[in-house]
């Protein structure tokens, strides 16, 4: 089994007995649905808050991807820290389905799979917000968070070997600045690979959409520094998985994040 960054005294099998224990509230009905369905091959994704940057992110490139995952065969199922609301402005933002996500408002899934809590000093006089905050503050600055610094500049300064994201004639919406054109970027450094400043502006969009919607998107702070993983799962285990340890660190290639499944070793079909 692959294993990337982060890891944690949880064996694959006992990775899997949580997951396939685990029963949460579907964004699509509220109704209470188990997260490993009957399907042969699972991309399982345990996202931190719904509200944060490596969640909106994440489904940025699974809407990408989508295609790749259709011909592969692999059904995608997630769970993120958050409530009802938090879910459904999620998923009408992201495009995600609310039939495939489930909602976790503690946490308390992440604990069970050993997942990191991220930073959690306590300084006297600190209430529990006001530490939650510090500790965000501190993994930003790549405090307790080591690569953060290192990917918010790649997202400034582009990236030869990472994909083109934004298509020429595609325009973005990204407050405060006005609305920019794709074709913006290849005046700037050039098309067929990541340009300037063309990630950082897809991170001001979702930024911008949080803190528009922040008590929708963070009923709760006290899980803001919560890390998530990803998990594979076939023929009833666990084949894969990537245990973040960062902010902006939900893939080995953050480049370009679901590369994994080509070195994915699926089980061929009997």
């Amino acid at each position: 089994m692959a294993v990337d960054t982060f890891t944690n005294n949880k064996t694959p099998a006992a990775v899997y007995e949580v997951l396939h224990q685990t029963r949460r509230q579907r964004v699509s009905d509220g109704a209470d649905t188990a997260l490993l369905i009957n399907a042969t091959k699972q991309l399982v994704l345990v996202w931190p808050q719904l509200g944060d940057f490596d969640s909106l992110e994440y489904a940025w490139w699974l809407r990408r991807g989508a295609e790749q995952l259709i011909q592969k065969g692999v059904v995608v199922r997630a769970v993120g820290i958050g409530d009802l609301n938090s879910g459904k402005a999620f998923c009408a933002y992201t495009g995600f389905p609310e039939e495939s996500l489930l909602l976790d408002p503690d946490g308390t899934l992440h604990q069970e799979l050993g997942l990191y809590p991220g930073l959690t000093l306590s300084v006297p006089g600190f209430n529990q917000r006001q530490n939650a905050w510090l500790n965000l503050l501190l993994m930003c600055a790549g405090i307790g968070s080591p690569g953060t610094l290192s990917e918010v500049f790649r997202g400034y300064l582009g990236d030869r070997n990472a994909p083109q994201l934004i298509a020429d004639d595609d325009v973005v919406q990204a407050t405060p600045l006005p609305p920019i054109k794709g074709e913006f970027f290849k005046r700037a450094g050039g098309k067929g690979f990541q340009r300037p400043f063309e990630l950082a502006t897809l991170r001001l969009r979702n930024m911008a959409e949080v803190l528009g919607k922040w008590t929708t998107y963070v009923p709760d702070v006290s899980h803001i520094t919560q890390r998530g993983a990803t998990y594979v799962i076939a023929d009833g285990g666990v084949i894969y998985q990537h245990c973040d340890r960062n902010i902006l660190g939900f893939a080995t290639n953050m480049g370009n994040p679901l590369s994994f499944l080509e070195d994915v070793n699926f089980p061929t079909p009997v």
